[in-house]
């Protein structure tokens, strides 16, 4: 028997699959592109504010991240979307349709559910034609749907077995079968990888991306995993505190983060205090406690106080043994020394001090330099890898 919390997840992906899609027995089927708007959205419960005015559009065929922590407002943004959640206010759009009061059942959305809510009393091919039945499909219909969503997640193989023989992997790829075969217009993923363990989650993040591709469908994916973010994503926006931070690629996120908190959520940075000594179209100066900085380029930011953080990423900055600045050829090469050594085998973590009393941490790719405690080391990177950051 199912839990009682599975219950509701069967109850809600019934009314999802219930209202038959438009065009679903066209064999020539093909997703609504669909663009997904959000306008000052807002939910709270009580005084408790989950999303504080969210605005938001969404690509068609985008596979789009919400990554935040836990707590940030990201699944209460998703069940909004979904019909699950009524907003307190704020407006969703798909296209041209105002869907901020639409029942689940009338949103064309299909569901991935955390706990994946599979039937355990029922096969694999029961379990993904369960939306068809709710739909009615004429039976020729749903085996061949069914044969293609089998064949599209690659479990064509078991579809006569029963849940409870299935690895957790196997058990979310059905969940996303079971999504797909009502073919609609918006896939929404609920952390669907958080109950695999750490090597089956690599290995179906590619999946599922291939998946969501293939199908063309505009989705969007739930997630704490920063590294499951950046690896799959065409988007993503960044929650904390039910706002949005940052919006952009997995690229342009990690190497151009807009303030401290999204450049150490997306992973270790080096955080350096300075203040602006000159500033021009193409390149700025700045005072730390190791000398001068340079980066390249203008800013965004408001460096009118003067003081501001900068980032840079463990591995943009280069370990040489011995004080040589002057060789280097970088703009931001300080003479330091170093303080420890974690060799992990595919990478070293070297920690260094530099003249000034700055710590800096830094990655070695295929670690070869054997470090010691207070050696003598040049540290440099470029000026292309320092980020201003906002407060």
């Amino acid at each position: 028997m199912p839990l009682r919390s599975e219950v509701n997840f069967f109850a809600r992906f019934r009314d999802l699959a219930a209202h038959p899609v438009a065009g679903i027995h066209d064999r020539q089927w093909k997703p609504t592109v669909t663009t997904i708007a959000l306008r000052l959205l807002a939910k709270q419960f009580g005084n408790t504010t989950a999303v504080d005015h969210v605005n938001l559009e969404i690509p068609p065929g985008c596979l789009f991240f919400l990554l935040g922590p836990s707590g940030c407002g990201k699944t209460t943004l998703l069940r909004m979307i979904a019909g699950f959640v009524k907003p307190t206010s704020g407006t969703i759009h798909f296209n041209d349709t105002n869907m901020t009061h639409a029942p689940a059942n009338r949103r064309a959305c299909g569901m991935v559910f955390q706990s994946y809510a599979l039937w355990p009393h029922m096969t694999v091919r029961q379990n993904v034609a369960f939306g068809l039945d709710m739909q009615k499909t004429p039976p020729g219909e749903k085996r061949r749907r069914v044969g293609e969503a089998l064949d599209r997640v690659q479990m064509t193989a078991l579809a006569e077995r029963k849940i409870n023989q299935l690895s957790g992997g196997q058990q979310q790829r059905v969940a996303l079968a079971r999504a797909l075969v009502i073919r609609p217009s918006v896939l929404l993923l609920d952390e669907p990888l958080s109950n695999l363990d750490a090597r089956l989650r690599l290995d179906m993040r590619q999946t599922i991306r291939r998946i969501c591709h293939d199908a063309g469908i505009t989705s969007i994916y739930v997630t704490h995993d920063q590294k499951e973010a950046i690896s799959m994503a065409d988007q993503v926006a960044i929650m904390r505190g039910g706002r949005i931070e940052q919006v952009g690629t997995p690229r342009k996120l990690y190497t151009q983060p807009r303030d401290r908190f999204v450049a150490e959520f997306l992973g270790d940075t080096n955080l350096i205090s300075a203040t602006v000594l000159r500033q021009d179209a193409k390149n700025l100066l700045l005072q730390c406690k190791a000398g001068v900085l340079q980066a390249r380029g203008g800013t965004d930011q408001d460096t009118a106080s003067g003081k501001v953080t900068c980032s840079v990423r463990p591995e943009c900055i280069r370990i040489r043994p011995g004080h040589d600045t002057r060789t280097d050829g970088a703009a931001n090469g300080f003479e330091a020394r170093v303080r420890g050594t974690v060799y992990l085998g595919d990478l070293a973590e070297h920690t260094v001090e530099t003249v000034g009393g700055m710590v800096l941490k830094s990655y070695e790719v295929n670690p070869h330099l054997a470090l010691e405690a207070d050696q003598p080391v040049t540290v440099a990177f470029d000026p292309e890898d320092l980020v201003i950051l906002s407060d």
